[in-house]
């Protein structure tokens, strides 16, 4: 046997025990989550890890037989009928998109700033962390990049840009160039402190801290006048594809979209070939480690990690720190932490697929695959605030819309509305996180298997470098299902 195969068997063998290791490892794990309890388990608890496992073992095994060449590189995008993209893209329905988005952001700010501060009855918290953040990752995904539409602070500077134009007769210069070296980071960096004030800043447990509606409201007022100054020192476009955090964050999950626009145009597009393209750019990594790692840390916080948190909670305390700054500290301690162990799983399995074919670097590999990791943000995202969303979400739509201050305000009707707790069961409410982290698992493997074609070649060699993202995939999987069950 030559060298090189034999190095590649060896490779292989290590990957295939990393996977059985994460498969088999925690066949006990008992899923608990949200509103839905251990006691609810529709079938035995350990048949949720063996079948999650088996489903990707089994998903692996068919696209190393039948999957010979790449089919998500090329978008094969086509436009649609020249009256239904007239329709959706045109400057009348941009501008009032946009106004709908400058709107909600007043309400927002208004009824944070003058609303009770009762978090459950203020428009405010509700519709910045359930409606926007959790709800326009499933339009994105339907309808394509949908926020940018609604973006308010695109639709300001471009207001502003357009009266400056009128009055002065030109452009409104951009003074500084942002370094094409920083690509996304800048809106990384405001991703991590956007997780930090909801996660962390947002800790319960004292009274009249945390993310009051007065609060959110100021967030939203500091980030306008961030985002706007940055706009016009770096110019619109620029700063929305690299700087803005939310149109960056949606803009990722629209590529799963099969529906995008080109040159003013709406087109369709095979599903999922958007991401092909996604990760060139710097930073890119990093935007989907976070997204995964804001998620684990939010669920490793309720349980799998509460007691690391309570206990150097109590040595802070003992130190004479106040049992807020305590609370907080040990918290952006442990976020640290979480994110860099997802960063260390991902980039491990990077590792292993260098040493089966060492053509790239692993750097370069990280970056020709981290679009494969963007399913499994979503799957995190769902399990994780399913029951969150699909309850909440009625109380948008019903009694904080028709009361947005909370003050016994009746608009629309609907302020004595209730949130129908009967919607889904709790068994229902499993199977979607279950088969959401499953689900998720398997279109990164699907995409992941894609793109080793295309870049090794040879279809064997692909399916050998993907033992390694077959042991990070059942790794992220059982990751997962282990976050719930310490929920």
């Amino acid at each position: 046997m030559t060298a090189p195969r034999l190095r590649s068997r060896r490779g292989a063998a290590a990957g295939l025990l990393g996977a059985a290791v994460a498969a088999l490892s925690m066949p006990e794990v008992a899923l608990a989550h949200a509103l839905a309890g251990r006691e609810d388990l529709p079938i035995p608890d350990w048949l949720f890890v063996w079948g999650a496992s088996v489903v990707l073992i089994v998903s692996f095994v068919a696209l190393s037989l039948g999957w010979h060449r790449a089919r998500f590189e090329d978008e094969d995008w086509r436009p649609v009928r020249e009256r239904l993209s007239r329709v959706v893209v045109n400057p009348a329905t941009e501008g009032v998109t946009g106004a709908i988005g400058v709107l909600l952001l007043l309400v927002v700010v208004w009824a944070g700033l003058n609303g009770t501060d009762a978090p459950d009855r203020n428009f405010a918290v509700t519709f910045v962390f359930v409606t926007v953040w959790l709800g326009m990752v499933g339009l994105s995904i339907a309808f394509g990049d949908v926020f940018r539409a609604f973006n308010p602070w695109r639709a300001i500077a471009r207001a502003a840009g357009g009266v400056f134009a009128l009055v002065a007769g030109r452009s409104a210069p951009t003074p500084l160039r942002l370094p094409q070296r920083l690509g996304r980071w800048p809106a990384v960096a405001g991703f991590v402190a956007f997780f930090w004030l909801y996660l962390v800043y947002g800790v319960s447990g004292f009274e009249a801290t945390g993310l009051t509606p007065d609060v959110v409201a100021q967030a939203a007022l500091v980030y306008t006048a961030y985002t706007l100054v940055a706009m016009s020192l770096f110019g619109t476009r620029e700063w929305l594809e690299r700087g803005e955090i939310f149109s960056v964050y949606f803009n990722m999950f629209s590529r799963m979209s099969p529906l995008s626009v080109r040159d003013r145009t709406l087109g369709i597009r095979r599903p999922l070939s958007g991401l092909s393209s996604w990760a060139t750019m710097p930073g890119s990594v990093a935007l989907v480690l976070v997204a995964i790692g804001g998620t684990t840390f939010d669920g490793a916080g309720e349980g799998a990690l509460s007691g690391l948190v309570t206990d150097l909670f109590e040595v802070l305390v003992d130190a004479g720190l106040g049992p807020l700054a305590a609370l907080r500290t040990t918290n952006t301690f442990v976020f640290a932490l979480v994110l860099a162990g997802v960063a260390g799983l991902f980039w491990a399995g990077i590792y292993g697929m260098h040493t089966v074919k060492g053509t790239f670097s692993t750097r370069r590999l990280g970056t020709l695959f981290a679009h494969a990791f963007v399913p499994i943000a979503l799957g995190y995202l769902v399990a994780h605030y399913f029951s969150l969303f699909i309850f909440q979400i009625q109380a948008q739509f019903t009694y904080l819309l028709s009361d947005p201050l909370g003050d016994g305000s009746d608009l629309l009707g609907t302020a004595t509305a209730g949130i129908d707790y009967g919607l889904i069961g709790t068994h229902g409410i499993w199977y979607v996180m279950v088969a959401s982290l499953i689900a998720g698992h398997v279109l990164a493997l699907v995409l992941a298997h894609d793109r080793a074609i295309s870049v090794f070649g040879d279809s064997q060699i692909a399916a050998r470098s993907q033992y390694w993202m077959l042991a990070l995939m059942v790794g992220f999987t059982s990751l997962g299902l282990y976050l719930l069950s310490q929920a």
